[in-house]
């Protein structure tokens, strides 16, 4: 079966149950986006991801001999981190060549090929899992959740981050230029369908947690400031990394110079004297406890909190 008739039909099964399957032509638009971007990623908005990592780490109590779950590991720099806090780290990501990045940042670990929301993992194996951006990147926010916290021992530890949306301004400058120079975003990239999305607020994301059974759920906005090379920032998307990475790419050669000349006019709002760009950034960091599998989370209703566009 083709890539496209394996889409074809998830979107069919969509429309004629009104509810999307384990697998939705959002994640088979992720695999196909981030098929081969595990250099280019590591090379540039890895960089940006790492952030919050210790915050995240932080959040889900993962310390000395902590069995930890870095899930949607990409290049290893969650997993390296908690390696040197002395945890037990297991790794998984649905990319082949992101799960390698991580085999060769952290020797010993071995991560397996998978995605969410069905992970190879019994009940209540981990006594912390993580997840550094990976919810952006599925197909079924909730049921990913849910399966975070069915391979969570009870009282054990789930922590996430996203992007908050509406995106700061660093997070909108290349979509900005990508937009000056008419891009549009392909036929092939679908969002994320209404039914799974949810309010990318701290409320939003603390429903959504508790919806998917984790007790006590807590989300606060993380905002700082990221510096770095124009040419490096704009280098990730024009290696296709990301959504943002097929939009740049869908108007040829000409496309990608008229972008990148609006770009460079753009990057005059964020330039210091170094020749860096100050690029302001917001995220979501959100933990839960694990209730027992199957426990409905405190004050949960089971369904997912109403999107806001």
């Amino acid at each position: 079966m083709t890539e496209a008739t394996e889409a074809t039909e998830a979107t069919e099964a969509t429309e004629a149950t009104g509810v999307t399957g384990a697998t939705t032509p959002f994640d088979h638009a992720e695999r196909r986006i981030w098929s081969g971007k595990a250099e280019a990623y590591a090379d540039t908005y890895a960089q940006l991801c790492a952030h919050l990592v210790p915050a995240l780490l932080d959040a889900a109590d993962v310390g000395p001999g902590t069995r930890v779950l870095d899930v949607g590991c990409g290049s290893g720099t969650v997993s390296v981190a908690a390696a040197a806090r002395g945890a037990s780290v297991y790794a998984a990501d649905a990319d082949p060549g992101m799960a390698a990045a991580t085999r060769r940042a952290v020797p010993g670990v071995t991560p397996h090929i998978a995605r969410l929301p069905e992970l190879p993992y019994a009940n209540d194996t981990f006594d912390a899992v993580v997840g550094n951006f990976v919810l952006n990147h599925v197909g079924r926010p909730l049921a990913a959740l849910a399966e975070l916290r069915r391979i969570t021992r009870p009282g054990g530890r789930v922590a996430v981050t996203i992007w908050r949306s509406p995106g700061a301004p660093g997070q909108t400058l290349i979509g900005r230029a990508a937009q000056a120079a008419g891009l549009i975003r392909p036929t092939w990239l679908p969002a994320l369908a209404p039914q799974d999305d949810f309010p990318r607020t701290p409320e939003g994301l603390a429903a959504l947690l508790d919806t998917a059974g984790l007790l006590g759920a807590r989300c606060s906005e993380v905002a700082w400031k990221h510096r770095c090379d124009p040419d490096t920032w704009w280098a990730g998307a024009e290696r296709g990394v990301g959504a943002i990475g097929q939009v740049l790419n869908s108007g040829g050669t000409e496309g990608l110079a008229a972008a990148r000349s609006a770009y460079d006019d753009l990057c005059a709002e964020f330039h210091v004297r170094d020749g860096l760009l100050v690029l302001p950034h917001v995220a979501l960091l959100a933990s839960g406890r694990a209730s027992e599998a199957g426990s409905p989370g405190e004050g949960s209703s089971g369904r997912l909190p109403a999107a806001t566009k």
